[in-house]
């Protein structure tokens, strides 16, 4: 059963990857381009504004697959600073202080930054990465 299971680990690296991108996507183009519709409109160059566009096109990035190592570990990066910045100050809780995506977030990137984009990506068809 394991050695079944295991040998789905290169394409689910590339769903979470996927997924996560989707989703991370979301969040920069509620801010950036107010969709989905929220009270969301940080002002240009913001560090609100600057996460946004960060999400919008690293979250693109990620979900095709092309520079996902460099663009993976900018946006842990991002959620690190993110976390540290706008959660941990309201409580030493991320269930309380609504970090706990951000922490999610980090550590998924950072994974995609040290094990790869996975083999549905641009990256792997280039032959960059896999």
């Amino acid at each position: 059963m394991n050695q079944t299971l295991n040998g789905f680990a290169p394409q689910m690296r590339s769903v979470l990857r996927i997924i996560a991108s989707l989703i991370f996507f979301a969040h920069g183009s509620q801010k950036i381009l107010g969709f989905p519709a929220s009270d969301m409109n940080p002002p240009a160059f913001s560090l609100s504004w600057t996460a946004g566009i960060m999400e919008l096109i690293g979250g693109a990035l990620l979900f095709v697959g092309l520079f996902s190592r460099p663009v993976a570990f900018l946006l842990s990066g991002l959620m690190a600073f993110a976390y540290w910045l706008a959660h941990a100050p309201q409580s030493p809780f991320p269930v309380l202080n609504g970090g706990d995506a951000a922490i999610l977030y980090c550590f998924v990137f950072l994974y995609i930054f040290c094990a790869g984009p996975g083999p549905w990506s641009l990256d792997a068809k280039m032959g960059r990465d896999g």
